[in-house]
């Protein structure tokens, strides 16, 4: 007979599992890819606290998976995440009724603001300001322009990926209580839901470019075949395509081989005449 690991599991995230989150967090950048963006490093970072809070290897598996869902934010304050984060894994390992699912909703409902945030504050405020400051000695032909322009941005910056990591964490049971007495964590996981769909149906119609040339009639009174669709509804050809690559994807096809294919179609079609 098997005992639930939730309910044996004692250890807690120590100083030294902070200090290994700090350091790996810097690699966030280090594997970025056009499927899932940072989610390799990101998960990568998170793993010394799955390590220490699971002790069945199917839960650090479940757990490791988890995140390496999509994930882009600001790299330097992406260790607020990264704390709060560690914070509910923490509490699902000790909490049969905590909603494990309400992880990856609040990692999907911070990560946007958070990078409209991060980057106006350190690429949008920080690096024009350090640039600023360096030009004017470099152009002197000071060796402490480019010195001062890595201390301005750099010293800032992790002084901040370091205090976001540690408040992160430390509101991390405060955070729970409030957000479980009010119910809020069911509605930002349905508020996330509706974002991610919105969001997905506002490229499917804007990013996906697909029209057939075909015309229907003959003479004064050929129509081009696309003129009719668009009176059915705009951005018909974009979302059945769109729907194509969601199915092929769900029976687990690579996306590189989506990529290819659509390469592929796109050349033959052109050259055709039919697309």
């Amino acid at each position: 007979m098997t005992t639930n690991s939730k309910e044996k599991k004692t250890n807690k995230i120590k100083k030294k599992d902070l200090i290994k989150g700090f350091t790996r967090s810097c690699t966030l950048d280090a594997s970025w890819n056009y499927e899932r963006m940072q989610n390799i490093s990101f998960g990568y970072t998170m793993a010394p606290f799955i390590e220490r809070v699971y002790d069945d290897p199917e839960d650090q598996a479940r757990a490791l998976n988890r995140h390496l869902e999509f994930f882009s934010t600001t790299p330097h304050i992406s260790t607020f995440l990264v704390g709060l984060l560690a914070k509910m894994e923490e509490r699902n390992a000790t909490d049969e009724s905590f909603d494990e699912s309400s992880i990856n909703a609040v990692k999907a409902s911070l990560m946007g603001p958070m990078a409209a945030v991060g980057d106006s504050l350190i690429w949008g405020t920080l690096r024009i300001i350090a640039a600023g400051i360096a030009i004017s000695f470099a152009t002197q032909g000071n060796i402490l322009g480019p010195i001062l322009f890595l201390l301005i941005i750099n010293v800032p910056a992790f002084a901040l990926r370091w205090f976001c990591l540690n408040q992160g964490y430390s509101m991390g049971t405060k955070y729970f209580e409030e957000f479980a007495e009010s119910g809020a964590m069911e509605k930002i996981s349905r508020g996330a839901s509706i974002l991610g769909l919105l969001v997905i149906g506002a490229m499917a119609a804007t990013m996906i470019y697909f029209e057939l040339p075909l015309q229907v009639g003959a003479g004064d009174f050929a129509m081009p075949l696309q003129s009719y669709l668009n009176e059915i509804m705009p951005g018909l050809l974009p979302l059945g395509l769109f729907g194509i690559m969601y199915y092929l994807l769900g029976k687990k096809m690579k996306t590189t081989t989506l990529l290819v294919g659509i390469f592929v179609v796109a050349i033959l079609g052109s050259f055709l005449g039919i697309m």
